[in-house]
């Protein structure tokens, strides 16, 4: 599915816990700034409304943890369901307080087991980082919040994205629509977004 070989040779040295932890903390103020009244809207990604999304979201850390812990994700949910509309901020940091930890220093060049694939440690999670700002501005689109997180940050995932989803094909085992052009106002957060498929407002 992605192309993880690429995105080693590029990123071989470079320790993306850091980023992923400001991805998470920017996915946790966009969850905080979610209203009930928004939880039935659509979103730019067609597969989830508002309430789906947030449980996508858990549902992705949770599948980070067990990534880390060394385990098989392969039977975890890709939606949490069950949380209280009041609670998904609650969970998403909770589910952060958990996995963040199995992510030690030997990790991240160890073998893991992910979705997709055996890969090392660091590029499943930088495939989670992808996943996390790409679902953030989903997120902020559909209710109404700023959509771009820090510039550096983004530009430096969407370099790595550049090379971990190739532009063709989309589709069947990637699961991505075809690339859509950046408007000439797009932050590197839409750029990422666009580069994924997702078509801006």
């Amino acid at each position: 599915m992605y192309c993880t070989d690429s995105l080693l040779m590029t990123q071989a040295t470079t320790d993306p816990r850091p980023l992923y932890r400001e991805a998470l903390a920017w996915a946790t103020e966009l969850i905080a700034g979610v209203r009930r009244d928004q939880l039935t809207a659509s979103t730019p990604c067609t597969e989830f409304d508002v309430r789906a999304l947030l449980g996508h979201h858990v549902a992705g850390v949770e599948i980070a943890r067990i990534i880390g812990e060394g385990g098989d994700p392969s039977a975890a949910p890709t939606i949490v369901t069950g949380i209280s509309d009041d609670d998904f901020v609650a969970a998403y940091r909770s589910a952060t307080d958990r996995m963040l930890p199995a992510w030690t220093d030997d990790r991240l060049d160890a073998e893991v087991t992910a979705p997709w694939g055996t890969v090392p440690g660091r590029v499943a999670i930088w495939v989670y980082i992808i996943e996390t700002l790409v679902h953030g501005w989903d997120l902020a689109t559909a209710t109404g919040q700023p959509a771009e997180s820090r510039p550096e940050l983004a530009e430096a995932v969407l370099a790595v994205a550049q090379h971990a989803i190739p532009a063709e094909p989309r589709g069947g085992q990637m699961p991505y629509g075809p690339v859509v052009t950046p408007s000439a106002q797009a932050g590197p957060t839409e750029q990422l977004a666009n580069w994924s498929g997702r078509v801006s407002a």
